[in-house]
This record gives C-alpha cells, sequence and structure tokens, in this order.
C-alpha cells in the first residue's frame, strides 16, 4: 500500500503534497507554495509575492508553509504581516493554509479569525495541551517522525479526532509507511482504515 505524504521536500516522492522552494516554477503534481518565515526578504517581498501568485495553479492544493518562527531573523511585525497576506490569498484562491510555527502557536491561533480556509499546523510535536488549545480552534495537526519516538506527542496522537489530523515526513528520511504504522496501533485501527481516514480528511481541505 502507497501511503499519502501530506507535507515533504522530495521530488521524487509523487503522492503527497510537495513543498516547493521560493521562486521555483511549478512542478505537474500536487504542491503546496507559501513565502516560509526564513525565506522573507524585506527588499524583495513584492518580488516574492508575485512569484506565489504566479504559482498558484490547479496543482497547488495550499499556501504555505508559511507562519511565524521566533528564531528567524526576520522581525515578528514583518512575518506577521507577510502571513497575513498569504491568509488573504489563500481566501481568494480558495486554498488551505499550510502552516509552519516555531514557540507563537498562540500569535497564529490569533490569526484563525483571518482565515476562511481550513489551516493545518504542521510537524506538530507539542505538549497536548497546546494540541487542545489548537484543536478548539478548528485547526488540523500533521504529525511527523516524532511520532514514532516521543511518548508525550503518542499520547496525543491517541486523543486527536480523527478527522482532525494528518500525517507527513518533511524533511526526515524515513519510511512513511513506519509512521501510519505506529499511529494505526495508536489509534487501534487498521491501516487501511487509518489511510482511508487521511484521503477523507483531505478531501474535506480541498471541498471545504
Amino acid at each position: 500500500m502507497e501511503f499519502f505524504d501530506f507535507h515533504h521536500h522530495k521530488k521524487q516522492v509523487a503522492y503527497g503534497i510537495y513543498n516547493i522552494d521560493i521562486e521555483t516554477s511549478a512542478p505537474d503534481f500536487l504542491y503546496s507554495a507559501g513565502i516560509h518565515p526564513k525565506d522573507i526578504d524585506e527588499e524583495n517581498i513584492e518580488n516574492q509575492f508575485k512569484w506565489l501568485q504566479s504559482v498558484i495553479s490547479e496543482n497547488c492544493f495550499a499556501i504555505g508553509e508559511c507562519g511565524l518562527d521566533s528564531t528567524v531573523l526576520s522581525s515578528m511585525k514583518l512575518q506577521e504581516d507577510v502571513f497575513l497576506r498569504q491568509i488573504q490569498m489563500a481566501n481568494d484562491f480558495n486554498k488551505p493554509i499550510i502552516i509552519h510555527c516555531v514557540r507563537k502557536f498562540y500569535e497564529i491561533i490569533s490569526f484563525r479569525k483571518f482565515s476562511q480556509q481550513p489551516m493545518i499546523i504542521h510537524g506538530f510535536n507539542k505538549k497536548e495541551k497546546v494540541a487542545e488549545d489548537l484543536l478548539k480552534n478548528n485547526f488540523y495537526l500533521s504529525f511527523g517522525k516524532a511520532v514514532l519516538y516521543n511518548l508525550s506527542l503518542q499520547n496525543t496522537v491517541k486523543k486527536i479526532p480523527l478527522d482532525k489530523f494528518f500525517l507527513e515526513t518533511d524533511n526526515d528520511n524515513f519510511n512513511i509507511a513506519d509512521l501510519y504504522l505506529k499511529v494505526s496501533e495508536l489509534k487501534g485501527i487498521s491501516l487501511e482504515k487509518l489511510h482511508s481516514q487521511i484521503l477523507e480528511n483531505l478531501d474535506t481541505l480541498k471541498n471545504g
């Protein structure tokens, strides 16, 4: 069985959502495109937004990854402005938003009111309370490699509603089948049921 990889950076993986690098051309399969906080170039930001608009096509499943990151050089004010503009683009193009967040989860939650589209936190590996607060605000959570070894995160995964999560490899080099197997064990459901649920969640994102 081939398993859907919700967020990855590997061009050779066709069954999933490929996150393209900024200012690169769009592939002919499913992808996401956005201005990551680490890539924000204040002097060139309008050209970055022109690029983003130019690659939003039928194959562009989502805007992102975009969001807020307390560890990068760009000021938080600039990051917030760029994030909000991408939320508005997602509204205009009816695209979900894949979010990158480092130590700014409650600030991200404060932006939820501006979005008319589904918002997904990718690579979620924080405490259960943060997960609960995100779910209360109608976010989806996408989980990656950390689920394979982080016991606290495994406990969180057990409690996440089946219709609110995705699985991904991101930049990590591992077999996503191992992640599906672990999560199927944690949720007490078959691999087939888990994968069909992920695809159903994907369809919900796409069709609102």
